[in-house]
């Protein structure tokens, strides 16, 4: 079975910020750009039981319709225009899958976003445990001008009636934020059968709005702070190579700790700040004990979504922002005081035109006689941010005795040499750290985690932190 759709409108625009920034990543991941999908499980509400398969393809179908980066595809074409052109045809899109080099500064012409009106997408029925469909569903790259940017599967019980149904992204259509608009809208679609309220901006409208007067200013802004600040950090964060890879040279080590969490929980409520704040200046600080800089320079991955008119849309808006950060000779409590306003800094220099940035680290690149990029990168994806300063310390000490790590993936490519996820897990707060070992090897990689968790645990109760104002 299909899910089918009819949207109201066609036409093709060029690409966002949004989409050019993860655009560039995937091409130079690939052929190992899979790393880039992402999934959600919704588990179907009581009160929407029993569900058929035809009544949820029906719905999400709806769903498509509604949000028009779920059927928006890659043209492996020239992009030769600025503005965005709308039409009410089918909007054909290639067949084949866009090429890893195609795109951006170093592999060719840019392809275009390009708006189907009506399509179907295949559905996965299965009986299989939701999370593992997931798994099957994200394994291999999107086929970026061939398919639609979206997977579906549905788990069905003995009676043939749904009980969860999964949905696997293409980065291209959706960030982590995004992501969560679409689950929210397919849970209203199937309790009231309708979704209130106007329907959000599209990528088309974005791409428009990204060209105009007002977003080239915002983009104008955010490159003088990437200008300023390319011109004084250290070159690269990484910048020796210290070890052959063995086998394959990307690494994932995953930190799962209690500890962590409370001690950073207990430092934000301190200090005044959020647990992100607190990780990224933590992150920063032994960032530069492993390199020797006494300067960080790390990559946010912001969301982007302080525009009102922007805050539902399902779309990829998220971007890197620069965070640099002084380190050298200050106490772990005077970096926390400066991490907070550089972090507003990096936050606002992530809504920037990466055509912008690409240019100017040209610039200063040349200026400077190297290449300028941190291959340092930063990604809290958790949703809600949780403060507390009760937790005791004999609590949390006990706690660090429950910390796990694991080793769940290794490939061949990566867009960076250092890339540090965070995400909220039953047993507490998980941090991965995705690295090239030839830069960073396995067994610094899992030190850099357990002195991440020692030091925010000594911070959270024998630092002199005190609140800003």
């Amino acid at each position: 079975m299909d899910i089918r759709f009819s949207g109201s409108r066609s036409g093709t625009a060029p690409l966002t910020w949004g989409q050019r920034a993860i655009w560039d990543a995937i091409r130079k991941t690939a052929p190992d750009d899979h790393y880039f999908n992402f999934g959600r499980v919704l588990a179907v509400p009581r009160r929407a039981r029993p569900l058929t398969v035809t009544r949820a393809a029906e719905i999400l179908g709806v769903l498509v319709e509604r949000h028009e980066s779920l059927r928006t595809r890659l043209s492996a074409g020239l992009n030769t225009g600025l503005e965005t052109s709308v039409g009410t045809g089918p909007g054909a899109a290639s067949s084949s899958r866009v090429p890893a080099q195609a795109g951006g500064q170093d592999g060719g012409a840019e392809p275009a976003q390009v708006l189907g009106t009506a399509g179907s997408i295949p559905l996965t029925v299965s009986r299989d445990d939701p999370e593992r469909l997931m798994e099957e569903l994200s394994a291999t790259p999107f086929d970026y001008a061939g398919e639609w940017p979206l997977r579906v599967g549905l788990v069905v019980a003995e009676d043939e009636t749904v009980t969860h149904i999964v949905l696997v992204f293409c980065h291209l259509a959706a960030d982590g934020l995004g992501a969560e608009v679409a689950i929210t809208d397919l849970r209203l679609l199937l309790l009231r059968g309708a979704v209130p309220g106007p329907t959000p901006p599209s990528p088309l409208d974005l791409a428009r709005w990204q060209r105009s007067e007002p977003g080239l200013r915002v983009a104008r802004i955010a490159a003088e702070h990437w200008e300023r600040e390319y011109r004084r950090i250290p070159p690269t964060m990484f910048d020796r190579r210290v070890a052959a890879p063995e086998g394959p040279p990307i690494w994932r080590a995953h930190l799962v700790s209690r500890a962590l969490d409370l001690a950073v929980q207990r430092i934000a409520a301190v200090y005044g700040t959020s647990t992100s704040t607190v990780l990224l200046a933590a992150s920063s600080v032994l960032v530069c004990s492993v390199t020797g800089h006494e300067v960080c320079a790390m990559l946010p991955i912001v969301g982007n979504r302080f525009r009102q008119d922007a805050a539902q849309a399902v779309t990829t808006l998220s971007q890197e922002g620069l965070f640099v950060l002084d380190v050298g000779g200050r106490s772990f409590a005077e970096v926390l005081r400066a991490a907070k306003p550089a972090a507003l800094r990096a936050y606002r220099s992530a809504y920037h035109d990466p055509g912008d940035r690409d240019r100017l680290t040209e610039r200063v690149s040349r200026d400077r006689g190297t290449r300028v990029h941190p291959y340092c990168c930063f990604n809290d994806m958790r949703f809600i941010d949780r403060v507390d300063a009760s937790h005791d310390e004999r609590t949390v000490r006990t706690a660090m005795e429950e910390t796990t790590l694991t080793w769940p993936l290794s490939q061949d490519q990566l867009n960076c040499r250092f890339c540090l996820h965070v995400t909220g897990e039953g047993g507490g707060l998980g941090v991965s750290l995705t690295a090239d070992t030839r830069y960073l090897p396995k067994e610094a990689m899992e030190r850099y985690l357990r002195d991440l968790e020692s030091l925010l645990v000594e911070a959270a109760f024998h630092e002199t932190l005190e609140p800003v104002g």
